[in-house]
């Protein structure tokens, strides 16, 4: 009779160890995701200096996720969005479309080369 403790060790054991570390991982990975958004939206009412929500949209991951390009708007403004980029390293908030941080990171040119 073939004993099951072989196929625990060789089988079971490594294949619940291998998809509980890809749990840990990918679940850490879509946590961290999570948490951006609203530090963005913080950095974003900093910047403004203003308490009313802010709406984020087509937000753009560039440079290896170290900066993200995207819209904002806030609750209480009439107009539409507005451009930002994001430095998640530094949490710098870069308005200022014409700036060179902003055009070597966020612009159409900088995507089509």
């Amino acid at each position: 009779m073939l004993s099951s403790r072989p196929f625990l060790l060789l089988i079971a054991l490594p294949l619940v160890l291998a998809l509980l570390l890809g749990g840990v991982i990918f679940g850490g990975q879509a946590l961290s995701d999570s948490h951006v958004d609203d530090d963005i939206q913080r950095a974003l009412s900093q910047t403004l200096d203003t308490s009313s929500e802010i709406e984020l949209a087509k937000l753009q991951k560039v440079q290896y996720g170290y900066t993200i390009c995207g819209l904002y708007r806030t609750a209480s403004s009439e107009r539409g969005y507005a451009s930002f980029m994001y430095d998640t390293q530094s949490d710098d908030v870069i308005l200022d479309i014409s700036s060179p941080r902003y055009q070597s990171r966020c612009s159409l040119s900088v995507a089509c080369q």
